[in-house]
C-alpha cells in the first residue's frame, strides 16, 4: 500500500465477536510491495481470519490479503490483530468490496454445512 492508501489505524478488539469456522486455503499477504508472501488460512469469519505463517507481522500492521479456493478468490484490506511468534497471526478485515463479501459468505456457509454434516 502506498502512503495515499493510509488510513488512521482503528482500535481493534482482540477477543472474537463472531464465530470462526475451520477453513483451510492458500493465501497471500501483501504489505508495501506488490509481491505477496504465501500463508495458509486455518480459520475464517465474516470479519477476519487466522493465518498459519512462520514469520507473523506485529499487531496493527496494515495488509492486503488474498485467499484462494479452486474456483474463487477473496481479497480485502486488513490489519494484524494479534500475532503468535513462529506460528501465525489473526487478521481483521477492514475494507471488503461487495463482490468479495459474497465470496466470503458463500465460503462460510459451505464450511458451516460441512461442519454440521460431520457431527
Amino acid at each position: 500500500m502506498s502512503k495515499l492508501d493510509y488510513h488512521p489505524k482503528p482500535e481493534y478488539k482482540t477477543e472474537r465477536t463472531t464465530a470462526r469456522v475451520s477453513f483451510v486455503a492458500p493465501a497471500e499477504i501483501f504489505m508495501e510491495s506488490d509481491k505477496g508472501i504465501g500463508a495458509t488460512v486455518k480459520e475464517l469469519s465474516l470479519y477476519g481470519c487466522y493465518l498459519e505463517f512462520a514469520k507473523p507481522f506485529p499487531p496493527r500492521t496494515l495488509v492486503r490479503i488474498k485467499i484462494f479456493s479452486k474456483s474463487d478468490f477473496f481479497e480485502a484490506h486488513g490489519a494484524v490483530i494479534y500475532s503468535k511468534p513462529d506460528i501465525g497471526m489473526g487478521i481483521g478485515f477492514r475494507h471488503v468490496r461487495p463482490e468479495f463479501r459474497r465470496v466470503l459468505k458463500a465460503w462460510m456457509l459451505k464450511a458451516m454445512k460441512e461442519t454440521q454434516a460431520s457431527v
